[in-house]
């Protein structure tokens, strides 16, 4: 199936490794032009030899830091000036960060709600004029399952993708009108450089296929997902095959979620 996403300019935030990176490689491969930003210069660099050498395409790298409104804004420009144009943006930045409430203080939930909610708030509110001049586009905010049922010593990351979720639905109220989707994917438990540290953390006599598939972690489908199996339901979300779909959110987590 065509996708309808060639030529299209797509904006990665944390876009340097895991589900941003394995997106924006995706993305690529479906013809689009892509725009990765993170803060980190060396790890952007690494990311763009790795999207270089599966897709065959350049991908311009943007050292940015999104709690930094100027940042936010001068990626997005960078993005327009470098490819012309602007159609999809996700906003995929972000860190886990979970606790008992007792033990989070003022700067911890202010850090987390600057990085997570904040940073998708800028960065969208840079984009939006631009996904209008190309006559609309796709937004898609990553958060997590946790946000829509948050079990305890969940916070503060619960607490600030809920914000994010709800941030979406009204979004995509606001700018359906300008033919711009805005939808949301709730990541469960996906293969990330933090899930890893936690494997050999906690069993390290256990190969990573066996730690994916240990029952403890209470997955239906038997096993922690791949980077790849959020990716394409982010990159089908932005496509001309989701034309119809707006002020969602969809479950990547292997059925994971108590709710739907």
């Amino acid at each position: 199936m065509d996708l309808g996403l060639h030529g299209k300019v797509a904006l990665i935030t944390g876009g340097s490794r895991g589900i941003g990176l394995e997106t924006a490689v995706t993305f690529a491969l479906e013809g689009a032009k892509v725009a990765i930003c993170a803060r980190d210069e060396e790890q952007l660099r690494a990311a763009a030899d790795h999207i270089r050498h599966l897709s065959k395409t350049e991908a311009l790298t943007i050292a940015a830091d999104v709690t930094k409104i100027e940042d936010c804004m001068r990626a997005v420009t960078e993005t327009v000036s470098g490819y012309g144009r602007l159609d999809i943006l996700v906003n995929n930045a972000g860190t886990a960060a979970a606790k008992p409430f007792e033990q989070i203080d003022d700067e911890s939930w202010a850090s987390d709600l600057d990085l997570k909610l904040f940073g998708a708030i800028r960065f969208s509110r840079a984009a939006v004029p631009h996904l209008r001049n190309s006559g609309g586009g796709a937004i898609i905010n990553v958060t997590t399952s946790w946000a829509k049922t948050p079990p305890a010593s969940s916070m503060p990351s619960s607490v600030s993708r809920a914000a994010g979720q709800a941030m979406t639905k009204a979004m995509s109220h606001d700018l359906a009108k300008d033919h711009i989707r805005v939808n949301t994917v709730c990541i469960g438990m996906i293969r990330s450089a933090q899930l890893e540290a936690r494997w050999k953390r906690e069993s390290p006599e256990l190969t990573w296929d066996q730690y994916a598939k240990d029952p403890r972690h209470n997955i239906p489908l038997g096993r922690i997902g791949d980077t790849e199996e959020a990716a394409k339901v982010i990159v089908f979300l932005a496509s001309d095959a989701a034309s119809y779909i707006t002020g969602t959110a969809i479950n990547i987590d292997g059925g994971s979620a108590p709710t739907l």
